[in-house]
């Protein structure tokens, strides 16, 4: 039995599939930009040979929403057919097929050069992390008094831990080439996690629906990142946010609590989103609406509903809990954001 690497094995996913390869015996090398004796950026490939000297797989966790994916999937698939590796397992987000957003089609382009490695592979897409929908939510809940999120976007959050159970089977298994995908055991809206995520949270913030326009925007309301006959999760969002806000977590009920990212190594994630997979700093919100797709899309509703809330009430930038009334459209009209 060959050694096992794993690329962005400190990531949210990355650290608990390195536990379960770990705790079924097998030699682990963890790879990512500031673990030792293996720390190794993927993208200029110093060291990358070294940390796959005698591996038999790789499990290709890393990731970052920022760019870069590509560069470094090609270093790394270079040294693996160096280094004799038989399988390259690669997670990847579902819905990268359907969705036209920036960071999905860079995931579509790594999963191409994976099948045309010439090396034996498996890819696995899963929806987007419960960590990376928490993250976004943690995020649009900083503006006061309200919590905005894209009308009519439904989202089916999967628990990492499950992912990574999978994720690690696969590794210890033969080549399988595109398995089925990977999702949370319920779709629902964007409105009702956020819901959720105030009641377990404590926090105060109302609920905003904002329309947004682009394709990426439809492409996520028409449901393109979800895999409904695929539900195979068990954990559910609230079982995640009561481990998330359990007393002696540091999340507490009425606080924010910092998170990891899905992606230095794979996030979502996110988010996203997620589908951002801590995921090293790139990928910090892993898989989900996917990786830096979520937080994009929260962040121009968060703005147009500053806006279009300020307007109503007359108010500017100052003051504590003043809301901005330059962010949106022009005045008399709700404040729409484009969606790449």
């Amino acid at each position: 039995m060959g050694t096992i690497v794993v690329t962005g094995g400190t990531g949210t996913l990355g650290r608990h599939v390195t536990e379960r390869l770990r705790e079924a015996g097998r030699e682990v090398r963890v790879v990512s930009r500031h673990s030792a004796p293996y720390a190794v950026d993927l993208r200029d490939g110093r060291g990358l040979d070294a940390a796959l000297a005698g591996a038999g797989t790789v499990v290709h966790c890393a990731t970052t929403p920022r760019g870069g994916d590509e560069r470094a999937a090609r270093r790394l698939i270079d040294a693996a057919g160096r280094a004799g590796v038989a399988h390259l397992v690669y997670i990847s987000i579902v819905g990268v097929d359907r969705v036209p957003f920036g960071y999905y089609r860079t995931k579509l382009a790594v999963e191409g050069l994976v099948e045309r490695s010439g090396l034996g592979w498996t890819i696995l897409r899963t929806t987007q992390f419960h960590d990376l929908v928490l993250r976004v939510l943690q995020g649009a809940a900083r503006l006061p008094l309200l919590l905005p999120v894209p009308a009519g976007v439904p989202d089916q959050p999967v628990e990492v831990r499950e992912v990574a159970a999978h994720l690690a089977e696969l590794a210890l298994g033969e080549p399988a080439g595109r398995v089925p995908d990977m999702g949370g055991p319920e779709v629902r809206t964007l409105e009702d996690l956020a819901e959720a995520y105030l009641r377990a949270s404590g926090r105060r913030r109302r609920v905003v629906r904002v329309p947004l326009v682009g394709a990426s925007y439809r492409a996520f309301r028409a449901g393109g990142h979800l895999a409904r006959d695929r539900a195979v999760g068990t954990g559910t969002f609230e079982d995640h946010l009561r481990r998330h806000f359990a007393p002696g977590r540091g999340g507490r009920r009425g606080t924010r609590r910092g998170g990891t990212g899905r992606g230095r190594a794979c996030g979502a994630a996110p988010a996203g989103p997620a589908h951002g997979h801590r995921l090293d700093p790139g990928a910090r919100v892993g898989a989900g609406i996917g990786g830096g797709a979520g937080r994009r899309v929260v962040t121009r509703a968060s703005r147009a509903a500053r806006s279009r809330q300020g307007r109503r009430a007359g108010i500017g930038r100052r003051g504590g809990a003043r809301l901005s009334a330059r962010a949106g459209g022009r005045r008399g009209r709700p404040g729409r954001r484009r969606v790449p």
